[in-house]
């Protein structure tokens, strides 16, 4: 049994719990602390995963965009499109890709930690 006192592995490496994985759904998208900034966690087909929440483009958060089946993250203001996993833009009007971070999901926790 691990000690409840001590700080979690993934704390310990680097990472920072930011949300429980019941609150984000398959196929969903949400906007979580992050340092002193956001990242917009997605839910890919039961793989979690986070980028930087705003777009390249303008700024907009990108949670409140649509995370597709094809595994891209659209924007809600221009339609710009991001490969959720690797940050590349795979559609315009934006040309910069977004920032990717490593996640782990521990006992029910999801955490993230360096952006890749």
């Amino acid at each position: 049994m691990r000690d409840s006192s001590a700080p979690s592995p993934a704390a310990v490496a680097g990472f920072e719990r930011v949300a429980r994985a019941t609150d984000l759904p398959e196929g969903t998208l949400l906007s979580a602390s992050y340092g002193r900034g956001r990242v917009c966690l997605f839910n890919q087909a039961g793989q979690i995963g986070a980028t930087a929440d705003l777009c390249t483009h303008q700024a907009f958060p990108m949670a409140d965009g649509t995370l597709a089946a094809d595994g891209t993250i659209e924007c809600a203001w221009h339609g710009a499109r991001f490969d959720c996993r690797s940050g590349e833009v795979r559609q315009g009007p934006a040309d910069e890709p977004l920032a990717v971070y490593d996640v782990r999901v521990q006992d029910g926790d999801i955490w993230v930690g360096p952006r890749r």
